[in-house]
């Protein structure tokens, strides 16, 4: 079952839910207008690139990606010198393009819940893990760069 405590099953989860909703329940609301299709690409665009960037310096490094486990090295470099969560941020972004692009006007609320939900169910805990690993390397790393952006 620790395989369906994974960002991805949780981001599926809230997709869903944006979608049932514009599907089912929409009461008329709209984004209206070429701009939300575009805003829904770039939003959703950006968030894969930001996930890739992320997942191939990690493997770069060979280190894992795996949200439970202690990567073996702290990496620093290419888009993690911007952000600490990369690909949570990511995810955030694709469920925003999504909720845009699915006219989902009732679902913007997922998007502050689901990034609620990734801090307390995967960040915090795993920045608790690099903290122990890592320890002043950490420090130093978490008073360069923020957490989102």
């Amino acid at each position: 079952m620790r395989w369906l405590d994974m960002p991805p099953v949780w981001l599926a989860g809230f997709v869903a839910a944006a979608w049932l909703q514009s599907a089912h329940f929409d009461l008329g609301l709209s984004f209206g207008g070429a701009w939300a299709g575009l805003l829904a690409g770039i939003l959703t665009g950006g968030g894969i690139l930001l996930a890739l960037l992320a997942i191939t310096e990690m493997r770069r490094q060979n280190t894992t990606v795996i949200p439970h486990q202690t990567p073996s090295r702290l990496v620093q470099s290419g888009i993690f010198s911007r952000s600490r969560n990369p690909i949570y941020l990511g995810d955030v972004l694709i469920l925003a393009g999504l909720v845009v692009w699915f006219d989902a006007v009732l679902s913007l609320p997922l998007i502050p819940v689901f990034l609620w939900l990734l801090e307390k169910r995967f960040v915090i805990p795993e920045e608790d893990r690099m903290r122990r690993t890592f320890r002043a390397d950490w420090a130093r790393y978490e008073q360069k760069v923020r957490r989102w952006m």
